[in-house]
């Protein structure tokens, strides 16, 4: 079982840290499954760009990148070498801590 550690760079949230998360989901999954906002404007189809966000910590738990993801990754706001799409970034078997932060969401249009 993994735990998420979520920051927010919207101002006015506080992290939120989400605990016993089983493998084989995405961060998306995870954020969308308790309430947390990240848009996904492609319905989770490494379509887009609007669930990225950045791995802080515990890349090694995650699905390797890929090039689809590694292209919109590039036309995301503000990427980063940490910079990832929520909806590929899945956990694999196993167990450890995740951390994550979303960018501002109301930068980004539409949903």
């Amino acid at each position: 079982m993994y735990t998420i550690k979520f920051k927010f760079q919207e101002k006015g949230l506080e992290p939120l840290t989400i605990e016993n998360v089983a493998a084989d989901q995405s961060i998306l999954e995870v954020a969308l499954d308790n309430n947390i906002h990240l848009h996904h404007n492609c319905g989770m189809v490494c379509a887009c760009s609007t669930c990225h966000i950045y791995v802080e910590n515990g890349q090694e738990f995650l699905a390797e990148l890929n090039d689809r993801e590694e292209d919109f990754i590039d036309r995301a706001r503000n990427p980063r070498i940490n910079s990832r799409l929520g909806c590929q970034c899945v956990l694999n078997n196993g167990s450890g801590i995740v951390e994550v932060t979303i960018p501002d969401q109301t930068l980004i249009h539409g949903e």
